[in-house]
């Protein structure tokens, strides 16, 4: 089965193409440009380093967050224009999920982190043993000095390192950068990538786990700051 996915749910943006379990062709950029201008031409572009077209994709992947609601809304966009033509079968990931696919060869506990502003954390933990990913908590939103205790007791109680990766990794390691058994994602592994989008797919095809197009939703750990903000200003009418 022959798989597009596409990673956009932060600052970075990514595609991949897969037949089966193998990766036909993928691209990553991380520029200061809107993923509206840089997703359909990095998908032409792997189409065409793939040597395949979009009529020979069988299905569709993309991680539906929790990321920017900017980002997640562009992706799955995208997914619901590309798919519905031919009403092809998508499969909607977990960014944080996705994220711990880089490190299947080695045995970790990933600690996957989004930035999600105000001293915030989009987080999910997940345990890797001989390539299985065993999730150890559902995604959530953090704060920082709470996600940074409870990586303190994780690394006490685990003999395992604990690995941080994502675009809020940086951010979090120099909290974290001091607790023993812990250490930053090496940069090639670094960010969200549309790679592990596709294999966690995988297994979301494999299980029967398969939406339609206008199924698509993204999922988020919290209201949109315009929402927020709404909710907030009423609250303060009313008292």
């Amino acid at each position: 089965m022959k798989i597009l996915a596409i990673e956009c749910s932060a600052s970075p943006a990514s595609v991949a193409i897969l037949d089966g379990n193998k990766l036909l062709a993928n691209a990553f950029v991380n520029v200061k440009l809107t993923h509206s201008q840089t997703l359909m031409p990095m998908i032409e572009s792997t189409l065409k380093a793939a040597k395949i077209n979009i009529n020979d994709i069988e299905g569709f992947a993309i991680s539906n967050g929790p990321g920017s609601f900017t980002g997640v809304r562009i992706g799955i966009s995208a997914v619901k224009g590309l798919a519905a033509a031919k009403k092809l079968p998508c499969a909607a990931v977990s960014t944080l999920y996705a994220m711990a696919q880089s490190y299947c060869d080695t045995d970790c506990i990933v600690c996957a982190v989004m930035d999600a502003r105000c001293n915030q954390f989009y987080n999910a933990l997940f345990d890797i043993e001989n390539g299985k990913i065993t999730r150890l908590c559902d995604d959530r939103a953090l704060l920082g000095n709470e996600l940074l205790e409870e990586i303190k007791k994780l690394s006490q109680s685990q003999h395992k390192c604990v690995i941080i990766v994502g675009d809020g990794a940086a951010l979090f390691y120099k909290t974290a950068c001091d607790i023993k058994n812990v250490k930053m994602a090496h940069q090639s592994r670094e960010f969200q990538n549309a790679v592990g989008v596709g294999y966690a797919a995988i297994e979301s095809f494999q299980k029967g786990e398969i939406l339609s197009p206008s199924e698509l939703l993204p999922f988020y750990l919290r209201l949109p700051q315009a929402e927020r903000e709404l909710k907030m200003k009423k609250e303060n009418e009313k008292s």
